[in-house]
């Protein structure tokens, strides 16, 4: 698609005010935004020095581990033995940005002190997505043979969670033994494996790895009820669903990304035919109009029948879905609504109910998914208000997240009360995210690389 040029102004959609904090804080409909393209790598340097502030705290106080604890300045590792989480899961991060002497050392760390070899029960979803997705995004922009070297051993590690009677794999697998265990999974474990491990497939030459994930995807979409929605919850062994509520939130979300996005980087037909299915199902039971916005929210998987008006961050990727896969309108008013959210506190919340417009879970785990959907729509559109959006985001998410060395997990967004707390995902999504919609278009071309659900740019180098 042909960009338009990014130093025309562009009058606002009508955005949904909740509250003072809206109205106060970004133009009305009738006013046009102008971002110039010099403010704008004025922006993007802001993110960089921000993103360089997480990192050196990193360095400085838990240098080998997995995470930084914000707060007390102590290292966390999700295991009690560190598999480099924030290092492996920010490098490519820092190579888009043009940190070359960061990813250089960071790349050397995961490259001699990473193994996988541990006795340790490890989430596979969470494994997958940070970590084999992150040494191979890497590997794809270094050449560094050491990182696919490591992805192929973890991706092997990992396999037996596949092992369940119906193909769906399991919540747990250990990485020494490949004892797997935990039969509650969910569409969003099971159908956001693809991209990783078919590039890992592609790249390695064998097939093991895109046929175990491709058969976990097909068998969570031939589990969708009659009108084609799937729940929230199914069990692994017996493929039956625990929890019927649907929607495009947690535990469901990336599912849905990935029908697309599996097509678009491996132009699996497949996948393609899957996707269309779904999204017509999607977009005739989600969507809801409340006093002129446009939400999507909770229904039943049977019948389709509203449940809640549940909309919250983890929502607000789908925008950006939305515009990725055409529908450019109904992104950009679920957009507004997600904006209109993030400023009735200045910061979005979990979960809210936008019927009553009540905050229903108060926490922020410092998620990017309102910008990522915000830089979609502006390398889609060029219109500058996303621009300007996320100017106003970035510097709410520095006046109530930062701290002397990271950037901390908000416990409330009404109190702005902190929480020692800094996922990796931080410096592998949300930063990324920010510097994208700031920098030049030709940073990353969505048209021409693939960003899995954890940030990391996939490239179909194989014929």
């Amino acid at each position: 698609m042909r960009l338009r040029p990014l130093l025309l102004s562009f009058a606002l959609f009508a955005v949904p005010t909740i509250g003072v904090a809206a109205e106060a804080s970004f133009p009305d409909a009738a006013t046009p935004v102008v971002f110039s393209d010099a403010k704008a790598a004025r922006s993007a340097e802001q993110v960089k020095a921000q993103f360089l502030h997480a990192w050196r705290g990193y360095k400085e106080h838990a240098w080998g581990h997995d995470a930084l604890k914000p707060l007390s300045n102590k290292p966390h590792d999700w295991y009690g033995e560190s598999l480099l989480m924030t290092p492996v899961d920010a490098i490519d991060t820092m190579i888009v940005m043009g940190l070359d002497e960061e990813a250089r050392d960071a790349r050397e760390l995961i490259a001699t002190k990473l193994s996988f070899d541990r006795d340790l029960d490890v989430k596979h979803f969470e494994i997958v997505i940070r970590l084999l997705g992150g040494l191979l995004s890497g590997y794809q922009m270094t050449d560094d043979k050491r990182l696919l070297d490591l992805a192929e051993d973890l991706g092997t590690r990992l396999l037996p969670a596949f092992d369940s009677p119906t193909g769906l794999p399991y919540v747990y697998v250990n990485l020494r033994t490949g004892n797997a265990h935990g039969n509650e999974s969910n569409p969003a474990e099971a159908g956001t494996l693809l991209l990783e491990y078919g590039t890992l497939s592609k790249l390695t030459g064998n097939p093991v790895f895109y046929e175990k994930a491709k058969r976990a995807l097909v068998e969570t979409y031939k589990r969708r009820s009659k009108i084609g929605l799937v729940g929230e919850r199914f069990d692994v062994t017996t493929g039956e669903w625990t929890n019927t509520r649907s929607h495009v939130g947690a535990r469901i979300d990336s599912y849905y990304e990935y029908l697309w996005k599996c097509w678009t980087l491996f132009g699996d037909e497949d996948c393609h035919a899957m996707w269309k299915d779904s999204i017509a199902a999607a977009n005739r039971y989600y969507p809801e109009e409340v006093e002129g916005s446009l939400w999507v929210g909770h229904v039943d998987m049977e019948t389709g029948k509203r449940v809640a008006s549940r909309y919250g961050a983890l929502d607000a990727f789908w925008p950006g879905l939305l515009a990725l896969s055409g529908d450019v309108a109904q992104a950009r008013r679920l957009q507004d609504s997600s904006f209109a959210m993030w400023q009735q506190w200045g910061i979005e919340p979990e979960a809210y109910d936008y019927r009553k417009r009540e905050v229903t879970s108060a926490g922020y785990p410092l998620r990017p998914e309102i910008v990522e959907s915000a830089w979609y729509l502006h390398r889609l559109t060029g219109d500058a208000k996303y621009r300007a959006m996320g100017q106003v985001m970035l510097d709410d998410f520095v006046r109530y997240t930062r701290t002397g060395s990271g950037f901390a997990t908000l416990k409330s967004v009404v109190t702005k009360e902190k929480v020692d707390d800094m996922e990796s995902f931080v410096l592998a999504e949300t930063f990324k995210y920010f510097y994208l919609l700031f920098a030049p278009p030709q940073t990353l071309d969505p048209e021409k690389v693939v960003l899995t659900t954890e940030a990391h740019p996939l490239r179909r180098t194989w014929k």
